[in-house]
């Protein structure tokens, strides 16, 4: 059967349309970023496409070509008798590389071969890269916002959590960079992603939307540790209305110690991290805080942080960047309990409900 080819623009539209999304490059290609929902079946392992190249260019590309069509060969079988044997003659699989030429051709050329309906993404994942980011402007801006604003440690992350748990669009950008947006928001064990890998999770997350219902998501800055929010949305977030979540600072303080429980059992760490606060903070300060926190006072001194620290910044950033903030609604949590949080989101959603204006 022919094997049939697909503009990358098309193929954002209609990756529902295939069975089997399938990434051919290396596995560190791979994981760099690739088309959510794609398993990867390197045509060329990592090791291999870097001696493949190193022949390319110190011995000739004809023996190059010749020994990477073996290893290639040998890898499409492996894939087939893994894969393949118990697929359907309708399954329909879409294979992409890094730019649709020899690895997804080979891989390609076999499956079509067997009997398969194969299709190819025209360009690769290097088109692919290019039409998610022409379309992920007009994505952003065809959704409608309501930004949770609260100063550090007011349970803006659990409120999300609890109005997707009650069936609420949630955007958590957090979640997906893997951070918690601050200079202590690194997550031990937890890598953040790629840029380009960062873009695809929020596209992935964006095209699952109803635009017709709002969606909810935390007021963040442009970047979340690392990543930076695509320009069209944080732009679409900030002229977005807006909620403002208020919690009282001892339940801050607990919540904080709740979700930053590694910094009590690693206050090396925590010290580490309150060091890159001198600059703004000074010295001095950041000297008696380290001190404090090994001395068993972390609760004092989490204390400080969110009053002389977080809470003027966090307050100068909102009114500066989102502009619907003085009007915003105000939402006063009792305490940090799921249950506080469940009320407050119920309230959110039924509030939304009733509101005379469509989202």
């Amino acid at each position: 059967m022919p094997v049939h080819t697909l503009s990358a623009a098309d193929a954002l539209a209609r990756l529902a349309d295939f069975d089997t999304l399938i990434d051919a490059r290396t596995e560190d290609e791979y994981a760099l970023d690739h088309v959510p929902g794609a398993v990867n079946w390197p045509t060329l392992d990592n090791q291999q496409r870097i001696d493949i190249g190193t022949m390319y260019k110190q011995v000739n590309p004809f023996e190059a070509k010749k020994r990477g069509a073996a290893l290639s060969a040998r890898n499409i079988a492996a894939h087939i008798e893994r894969e393949v044997i118990d697929k359907p003659r309708t399954w329909k699989p879409l294979v992409y590389c890094w730019r649709g030429g020899n690895r997804s051709g080979a891989l390609a050329t076999i499956l079509g071969a067997i009997g398969f309906h194969v299709t190819l993404i025209e360009g690769g994942y290097k088109a692919w890269r290019a039409a998610l980011v022409d379309a992920l402007p007009a994505l952003a801006q065809g959704l409608s916002y309501r930004v949770v604003c609260g100063p550090t440690g007011s349970g803006k992350t659990r409120l999300l959590h609890a109005l997707a748990a009650q069936g609420a669009q949630v955007l958590d950008l957090e979640a997906l960079a893997s951070h918690r947006s601050s200079v202590l928001g690194h997550i031990p064990g937890q890598p953040q992603p790629s840029q380009k890998r960062f873009d695809s999770l929020i596209w992935d997350a964006l095209r699952g939307f109803d635009p017709a219902r709002v969606v909810y998501v935390e007021s963040e800055s442009k970047k979340v540790g690392n990543v930076r929010v695509p320009d069209a949305l944080i732009d679409a977030m900030r002229a977005s209305p807006c909620i403002d979540l208020q919690l009282g600072d001892e339940q801050r303080v607990a919540l904080l110690l709740e979700d930053y429980g590694f910094f009590v059992q690693d206050p090396v760490s925590f010290c580490s991290r309150l060091e890159a606060l001198t600059e703004l903070r000074g010295k001095e300060l950041v000297s008696t805080w380290t001190t404090r926190v090994h001395e068993g006072r972390t609760p004092e001194v989490v204390l400080e942080l969110l009053t002389r620290h977080y809470d003027p910044m966090y307050a100068q950033s909102i009114a500066r960047n989102f502009r619907q903030f003085p009007q915003a609604l105000p939402l006063v949590l009792r305490d940090r309990s799921p249950q506080a949080l469940a009320d407050a989101a119920r309230s959110l959603i039924a509030a939304e409900a009733a509101s005379p204006h469509p989202a």
